[in-house]
């Protein structure tokens, strides 16, 4: 077994900190809409940058009050960080994943024609054993190019002791290792794969963010998470989006194209839903989601 080696890991401070996420790009010398320069490339050379300020207060305020209300209404039926694609089905999801903070991000990273692929909330509550084992995303996805990234949106505190996620930078330059599925009781992954490498644990570093903020990781890069060891919950919306350029190898999934232009039509687009939490979207999603779930077992996992 091999191990994997990284550069030296460059942390920033929060962009958009001031005035609730608005703050010009201008500001911090940007080349981008959010990120700086030196941002940019930290993103290329690590796989990873963060935090990015995304959420002013009032916004945090309600659509995490949205969230916690879903959960409550579907606390005898699903935890709804177990259905993935919230934002087919609730108003107020879409309008996170096409917030306009969170396509500026992106942007500066895909550039300026950026499809929103999939999303799902990471939810772990207070003493929970979930975690998440070290892998890469592009083995199980069915994705043809690695013009991908994840923005993971903090709706709550994200800590090492709640359980943060923890990125390998620089992994992502090496090539897509082999996994093994464990289907481990507690693995939050749907086949529990676990990446066949050392991963050094001194070498990873922690995604810390403050609820409203978010990071961007790229598709080929190792990361994982911990179990929830504190008394709070920790609730994460992880959006991946993908340039028009990128092509569905394995189940093929309904997207958003959430700014730009598609000249190469690879995707079929999704419609905003019209309702927010009613009893007709839960029932619709939940039974989408079982769906999904057989799509994604019965798929190769690479």
């Amino acid at each position: 077994m091999g191990s994997v080696s990284r550069p030296k890991f460059s942390t920033f401070e929060p962009l958009g900190s001031k005035h609730g996420g608005l703050e010009t790009a201008a500001t911090h010398e940007s080349m981008g809409k959010v990120l700086s320069q030196q941002q940019v490339e930290s993103y290329r050379d690590d796989g990873v940058v963060f935090p990015a300020r995304i959420l002013s207060d009032a916004e945090l305020t309600r659509y995490l009050g949205l969230y916690l209300e879903l959960e409550e209404l579907m606390k005898d039926r699903a935890r709804p960080s177990q259905l993935a694609m919230a934002h087919f089905y609730y108003d107020w999801a879409y309008e996170l994943v096409t917030h306009p903070r969170i396509l500026d991000l992106v942007e500066d990273v895909l550039g300026p024609d950026v499809v929103v692929w999939s999303a799902s909330f990471f939810t772990k509550p207070p003493h929970d054993p979930g975690y998440v084992s070290w892998h890469q995303d592009a083995t199980y996805w069915g994705l043809d190019l690695s013009e991908v990234t994840t923005a993971w949106l903090a709706l709550s505190e994200s800590t090492v002791e709640n359980g943060c996620m923890r990125m390998v930078p620089g992994s992502h330059t090496q090539p897509i290792l082999s996994h093994v599925k464990t289907y481990a009781e507690n693995n939050l992954l749907s086949r529990g794969q676990v990446v066949e490498v050392e991963v050094k644990e001194s070498e990873a570093v922690d995604v810390i963010l403050k609820a409203g903020e978010a990071s961007l990781h790229h598709v080929n890069i190792i990361h994982g998470s911990n179990a929830n060891s504190s008394s709070s919950s920790r609730i994460g919306f992880a959006i991946r989006m993908v340039t028009p350029r990128v092509k569905q190898t394995g189940y093929k999934l309904p997207a958003i194209l959430g700014r730009g232009s598609d000249p190469y039509r690879h995707f079929e687009y999704a419609e905003k839903p019209a309702h927010g939490n009613t009893e007709e979207a839960m029932a619709a999603h939940i039974a989408a989601d079982r769906k999904l779930a057989e799509m994604v077992r019965s798929a190769p996992a690479g």
